[in-house]
């Protein structure tokens, strides 16, 4: 899809990736919705952008449909959505709360989820009203979608539930003429780690700036590319992962 001139609306933009997106798609010359929980640093990425801010908790069901409504309500359309809005976690399943184990799975999934069928409804309209439209839904998902963390079981199973998701959303989406796509970054240099509980220690894989994941982003945009792992080298083991699981995990455990 073409850029310039595009409505695209990015969730978990205050800061980290989502915030390098809206950065790099305003530059590309689209017009950018951010949303995010917090409303002080959303309003820090939108301003110099004039992108527009919806601020809000993904943990609200009924927020990913306002999104979208507010967006065609501000704009009179929408063109992509990234979808990256994430919450982290590091420790052992047994040990998280309740509350906790829910708040992952509300906005790692059911928001996606959620987010996904209010744009699919808005795209299809778009669709049949003008046949040369046509859009595309990214989402963020992570590595550890594809090999899995122990010691992060309820994340990886929450990205890997979008993996799972984004293929058949695509085939769904197909008559609309909407590529969705995933993309799956190893370590990132944001605030994730912070609020996952656990900073990051490990010499491999090393962290990449924000910004290049963003622009991984845009290329996915604009290729319709189905399922992107950044950096590549990461692909190695997420192949192996999948084709011989127990050899993965034997050598996962032997130099992590």
């Amino acid at each position: 899809m073409q850029l310039a001139g595009a409505v695209v609306l990015v969730t978990g933009a205050s800061r980290g990736i989502g915030a390098a997106t809206a950065r790099a798609l305003a530059a590309a010359g689209a017009h950018v919705v951010v949303s995010g929980r917090d409303a002080a640093a959303l309003a820090a990425v939108a301003g110099p952008l004039g992108a527009t801010a919806l601020p809000g908790d993904l943990c609200d069901p009924h927020l990913p449909a306002r999104l979208v409504a507010r967006t065609v309500e501000r704009h009179g359309r929408l063109d992509a959505v990234v979808a990256n809005a994430g919450v982290g976690h590091a420790g052992p399943v047994a040990e998280m709360t309740v509350d906790r184990i829910a708040e992952l799975v509300d906005v790692n999934v059911r928001s996606q989820l959620l987010l996904a069928r209010a744009t699919a409804e808005v795209m299809a309209d778009q669709a049949a009203a003008d046949p040369a439209w046509s859009g595309a839904v990214v989402f963020l998902s992570s590595i550890a979608a594809a090999v899995g963390v122990p010691g992060e079981s309820v994340y990886s199973a929450t990205k890997a539930a979008v993996e799972a998701f984004a293929p058949l959303l695509g085939e769904e989406l197909r008559p609309a003429r909407v590529r969705v796509s995933t993309v799956l970054p190893g370590v990132v240099e944001t605030g994730f780690f912070a609020t996952r509980g656990l900073p990051y220690d490990r010499r491999v894989p090393r962290p990449v700036p924000a910004d290049r994941v963003a622009g991984t982003v845009l290329d996915v945009l604009r290729t319709g590319r189905a399922r992107t792992i950044r950096p590549r080298w990461l692909t190695v083991p997420a192949r192996l992962a999948a084709t011989a699981p127990a050899t993965y995990r034997a050598l996962a455990r032997r130099f992590s």
